[in-house]
């Protein structure tokens, strides 16, 4: 069976049990349809074995090869990662472009009994959905913008308000990045495309009547460019502002950047990138703060100095769009809850204004 694929949120309606990528593990490691589990029918060095003696030598032979490994390889999947699978599984199957490898993996699976469907055109079709909605239309939700100084809490904020039930479009968690110098995570930021491909799921699983709350950015999160439908988006949006002084800021930094303070060597170099904009004996006095461990100092220091004047002039290119601010005086957990009330009332506020203009 084929399952054709108009919209992204069609994969949540139809209720697979399983979405199989089927392509090769560099593939996948690119991009995939979020959720989806990798099981390829050739790895990376059989898949260039393969074309290359279908180019060089005899399609035929190719054939033949790939083929034999094809088979192998879905035979091992059967045996091991689909072992517990029971007789109802239902699974949609998808390769490059929904040809022979996922047709090959999704005939044998319908062969033992399993209700396997394959994806109409494959990842390209999925992708493309992709571009349409984050390039070509214009974004079919309504964005509110949270902003405020560094360590304001916008995340932190963002994340409690999920959690009572609203719509919040991640980006900084998406892109694993805190969007400044300071920003860089453990883990490695993912390709454009399943950044992406990530942005587009959330929103295709949101409703379009509810406002979407995303956290203020630039046009791009580290080395991640901020797709061009949802900054546009974000541009003409209205903002809320955060306010908390900056001592309470300075406070919350060691909570913020917990990877910072537990790397003092690492949060010095990174500090260091600074001189061409700050000069060597300021670098080296925030240098020296670090090595004491006086994290609050050398964060206030850095707000004052170095982020703050920046955000500044950020905020000023944005100051009409801000319908409404709430004020924090610390964050502590007990403060940041009281406030969420006040925050959705001010988010509410903001969305009512977008709709009626």
């Amino acid at each position: 069976m084929t399952f054709h694929l108009t919209n992204l949120s069609d994969l949540d309606a139809a209720g697979f049990d399983d979405l199989i990528d089927a392509r090769s593990p560099d593939e996948f490691a690119e991009d995939r349809v979020p959720g989806a589990i990798s099981l390829p029918v050739l790895d990376n060095d059989e898949r260039a074995r393969v074309g290359t003696m279908y180019v060089q030598q005899s399609r035929f032979g190719a054939r033949k090869m790939g083929a034999a490994l094809v088979l192998r390889n879905v035979a091992h999947h059967v045996d091991t990662a689909l072992a517990d699978r029971d007789g109802a599984w239902r699974p949609l199957v998808y390769c490059w472009r929904g040809g022979q490898r996922s047709g090959t993996f999704g005939w044998l699976l319908r062969e033992i009994g399993w209700r396997a469907e394959i994806l109409n055109g494959g990842y390209r079709t999925y992708r493309r959905l992709v571009v349409e909605a984050l390039y070509d239309r214009p974004l079919a939700h309504r964005l509110v913008v949270l902003e405020g100084m560094t360590c304001t809490g916008k995340t932190a904020l963002l994340h409690r308000l999920a959690e009572r039930g609203a719509q919040v479009l991640d980006l900084e968690g998406l892109a694993r990045h805190r969007g400044s110098v300071f920003g860089g995570q453990a883990d490695p930021q993912p390709s454009q495309k399943w950044f992406e491909s990530t942005i587009a799921r959330t929103l295709s699983r949101f409703d379009p009547a509810r406002p979407v709350l995303v956290e203020a950015e630039s046009s791009k999160v580290g080395n991640l460019l901020v797709p061009p439908q949802i900054w546009r988006g974000m541009i003409i949006a209205p903002r809320v502002q955060i306010e908390v002084p900056l001592a309470a800021r300075a406070a919350f930094f060691p909570h913020a950047y917990a990877d910072l303070v537990a790397d003092p060597a690492g949060f010095s170099a990174l500090i260091g990138k600074l001189k061409p904009l700050h000069g060597a004996a300021r670098i080296a006095e925030w240098q020296g703060l670090v090595a004491e461990g006086a994290f609050q100092q050398v964060a206030a220091a850095l707000m004052l100095h170095h982020y703050d004047p920046r955000y500044g002039k950020s905020a000023d290119r944005h100051s009409d769009a801000v319908v409404a601010g709430v004020h924090l005086d610390d964050l502590s957990p007990d403060a940041v809850t009281a406030a969420l009330p006040e925050l959705e009332a001010a988010i509410e506020l903001a969305d009512n204004g977008a709709v009626a203009s």
